[in-house]
């Protein structure tokens, strides 16, 4: 039987919603520290070529270097669930980051095949806790009718970190260096600590439980088949993000026969495309729901068409004469910021405040094996064939895969009934964050 709900005092309501007021700069720094993520885990692809010379790696070793960081991150997304249900979130953010930049600046320093491996495990091991804590953090301080914008911002963020590797880390690294790269870039992300540490939302959030109530088990997680839909769909997705990520500079150098200037600059701009439609599709999905479309029918729209758009004009730009296949990859990149700006307000309202962590942190284990299975498919195919065709037909097909997950498994998208106590809204006014 639930028990009679607490009265809240107006004042404290408006206290929240004022507090929420300063939630604008959290945003800006999370949005900035996947940024740093995706740069510090994609900066070795691009220093792959002078790294192999350098230290005479075979292409094997080259091989388990690209790939052994999602080995660790992988595998350490459960535990940095259930870490940031269990503890302040806040804390095991700044610890992750502080590991992971750590790792970044003492990668410039090491030498051999052993030392390399073990940077990378850690780096992997370090950024684990980004996802499950953007989660918790957007679940706990972030109202439903905000949060689509608020996870487009951090999908934008992911956009931008390999649109400036692309566009400046290769330059960079050619003029400085691999190692000074790794180095600098390290030792400047440990800045956003201190912001961090002055503006990190504190108090408790949105949502209050009546009683103190236990998070669901992974377990019990794992029994819901929403969560299974949500898993395979994350595969499906990022499936086609690494291998734009890994092997679309090759493509556009080896098999496009672009320079590596051009290849710089239209891989900068696909991914620039990306953030910039994820930012917009999120404010889109906002407005959209706030004139009473349900969240199920917004974010599934979405998905559906960012995935079919994203394997469809992969395809096409395979086909198509080289000017008109730079136009057709933009339109990848835009297609991909679609279905990115809706995943994670998907499985937000899900998994709901009790289980956000866990569930996230689950579903980026599974979803991101596709980074290594990606990198490694990619690469037999090539072996195998010579050309890119069936490797973006692979790409493709995960998305049309993604959609019948996303349709079959996931919907409707609401929250999951994990007890009979029920949580006290205390944000229902929506609060302006931006």
């Amino acid at each position: 039987m639930v028990s009679a709900l607490p009265i809240i005092p107006k004042a404290e309501i408006m206290q929240r919603q004022t507090r929420s007021h300063s939630l604008s700069p959290v945003l800006v720094l999370l949005a900035f520290s996947v940024f740093i993520n995706y740069v510090d885990r994609g900066n070795l692809s691009i220093a792959a070529p002078m790294l192999k010379d350098e230290l005479g790696l075979s292409a094997s070793q080259l091989g388990i270097l690209l790939s052994s960081f999602f080995w660790t991150y992988g595998f350490f997304q459960i535990l940095s669930g259930w870490l940031v249900d269990r503890l302040n979130v806040n804390w095991v953010m700044a610890i992750g980051f502080l590991l992971w930049s750590a790792a970044t600046s003492i990668t410039g320093c090491v030498h051999g095949f052993t030392a390399l491996l073990v940077v990378r495990l850690i780096l992997g091991m370090g950024e684990s806790v980004a996802y499950p804590s953007y989660s918790k953090i957007l679940t706990k301080y972030v109202p439903e009718s905000k949060r689509g914008f608020a996870n487009s911002l951090i999908a934008s963020g992911l956009a931008s970190g390999p649109a400036f590797g692309m566009l400046l880390g290769g330059m960079l690294m050619a003029r400085f260096g691999w190692r000074s790269f790794f180095i600098v870039v390290g030792l400047i992300s440990l800045v956003w600590l201190v912001p961090w540490l002055r503006w990190m939302p504190r108090g408790p959030g949105l949502v209050t439980l009546e009683q103190k109530e236990k998070a669901p088990t992974i377990l019990e997680i794992l029994k819901q088949r929403s969560a299974w839909g949500s898993f395979v769909g994350l595969f499906c997705n990022a499936y086609s993000l690494y291998f734009l990520i890994v092997w679309l500079p090759f493509y556009l150098v080896r098999e496009r026969h672009f320079s590596m200037d051009a290849m710089a600059k239209i891989g900068g701009a696909v991914f620039l495309t990306q953030a910039v439609c994820s930012a917009l599709c999120g404010r889109l999905a906002d407005r959209w729901i706030a004139v009473g479309a349900s969240r199920t029918r917004v974010h599934i729209t979405f998905m559906i068409v960012g995935m079919l758009g994203t394997g469809g004009f992969l395809l096409a730009s395979l086909l198509a004469g080289p000017i008109l296949s730079v136009g057709l990859l933009l339109l990848v990149g835009a297609s991909c910021g679609l279905s990115i700006s809706s995943t994670w307000p998907i499985t937000q309202t899900l998994a709901g405040l009790r289980a956000s962590g866990r569930w996230t942190g689950l579903q980026c284990a599974f979803g991101n094996t596709s980074g290594a299975i990606a990198s490694a498919v990619t690469g037999l195919i090539l072996d195998r064939t010579g050309h890119f065709f069936w490797a973006f037909a692979v790409a493709a097909a995960f998305c049309i895969l993604g959609v019948f997950s996303w349709i079959f498994l996931v919907c409707p998208v609401e929250p999951v009934v994990w007890t009979r106590q029920s949580p006290v809204d205390l944000g229902k006014a929506d609060v302006e964050l931006v």
